[in-house]
């Protein structure tokens, strides 16, 4: 898009619109250095609301960053967009009601040590920075994201490093954040590789955004890196088709080639991706790319979200709409992360109509009824 907002880039290649070499456009360190941060910056890119204005004047609230790249993807002139929504803050993210929290899934009562969330017997969540690409307004971890409060260093890896090894039931280590891509690649590795040491570690996941916001990130001599430590999965942050252009094709493809198992986490998003037709056309999209949808999650009560949270009922009937409509494969679970510290809780449509003795009697997803007979 040209800076007077007077249009916006066409392809998922706005280099030529933000007039820097392509070569610059894909640097991912250029798009980092360069991320929109300010109302005067992003002012010259997007006709603002009053609503958005207002959002971006608030003292208490997520910080506001996004890169370049993903910029580009914004319609200009429309407050409906939905990437426009996911990144850029509104009056709405000040409005607290009594149901939000600063720590929505009571993570902080679960560390054992600084940086590793421990809920589950047999796996943990290490929290390895508190830097994005770009910042989600619906972020689950408000209290910490883009607040350089959470540096993780080589003193905290080696006390994870040792709760790891002192609970050989963990054999399963999710490096999440903030994006752990973002970190340069000798930090990266420097915690990949403590992990692998481990013997009772089996599988290293990684959550990321990083591929959506910031796809140049996904190049030769990251995934040569990551190749080492397999078995390596990968959580990819989705929340909308728009978000899968070309450049995040290339970089889901190079991942999935490198053997990195890629699985889907995408947020319910009120006014976004709260459409049966949008989670369809999106799931569909991430399976032609190699991605697995894992998880839809119901947004988090985290403090200024309210305005993106749909009833549960809504996400029901998108399962609903999904199932028997598309492949099994791409169908996730519909979860709620408890508030309080639950942890993760399906949320499926009831099937069943009745339960009697041996018969079942059930209904498929064009709501026909059939009995099954236990032996």
């Amino acid at each position: 898009m040209k800076k007077d907002g007077a249009a916006k880039s066409t392809s998922s290649d706005g280099s030529s619109s933000y007039k820097v070499k392509k070569s610059r456009w894909y640097d991912w360190k250029w798009q980092l250095k360069n991320r929109i941060t300010t109302v005067e910056e992003i002012s010259k890119y997007v006709a603002l609301t009053q609503e958005e204005k207002q959002g971006l004047d608030l003292k208490e609230r997520l910080v506001f960053g996004v890169t370049p790249y993903f910029l580009s993807l914004i319609d200009p002139f429309s407050p409906n967009c939905p990437i426009r929504k996911q990144c850029v803050p509104t009056a709405s993210e000040g409005v607290a009601t009594e149901f939000d929290y600063e720590d929505p899934c009571a993570e902080e009562k679960d560390c054992p040590v600084p940086g590793l969330v421990h809920r589950y017997p047999d796996r943990v969540l290490l929290l390895a920075t508190d830097e994005c690409a770009s910042y989600c307004r619906h972020c689950t971890r408000k209290r910490l994201a883009g607040s350089s409060k959470h540096v993780l260093t080589a003193k905290m890896m080696d006390k994870i490093v040792k709760y790891l090894s002192d609970n050989p039931k963990i054999r399963d280590v999710v490096v999440s954040g903030g994006d752990p891509l973002t970190l340069a690649e000798d930090k990266l590795e420097m915690i990949l590789s403590s992990l692998k040491k481990i013997r009772s570690v089996q599988v290293i996941r990684i959550g990321t955004r990083v591929p959506i916001f910031l796809p140049m990130r996904i190049d030769e001599a990251l995934v040569s890196m990551l190749k080492k430590y397999h078995p390596v999965w990968m959580s990819i942050h989705i929340n909308h088709p728009r978000e899968v252009t070309p450049d995040v094709e290339k970089a889901l493809n190079m991942l999935a080639d490198s053997g990195i198992v890629l699985g889907s986490q995408t947020v319910l998003l009120k006014g976004i991706n709260d459409k049966p037709e949008i989670m369809k056309e999106l799931f569909i999209r991430a399976m032609k790319n190699r991605v697995r949808p894992y998880y839809i999650y119901q947004c988090d009560p985290a403090r200024g979200t309210a305005h993106f949270r749909t009833s549960v009922k809504t996400g029901v009937e998108i399962i609903e709409n999904l199932r028997g409509f598309i492949s099994g494969y791409a169908v996730p679970t519909y979860v709620i992360d408890a508030p309080g510290g639950g942890g993760k809780i399906p949320v499926s449509p009831n099937y069943v109509v009745e339960h009697k003795g041996k018969k079942w009697t059930l209904k498929n997803y064009r709501n026909n009824r059939y009995e099954y007979i236990e032996p």
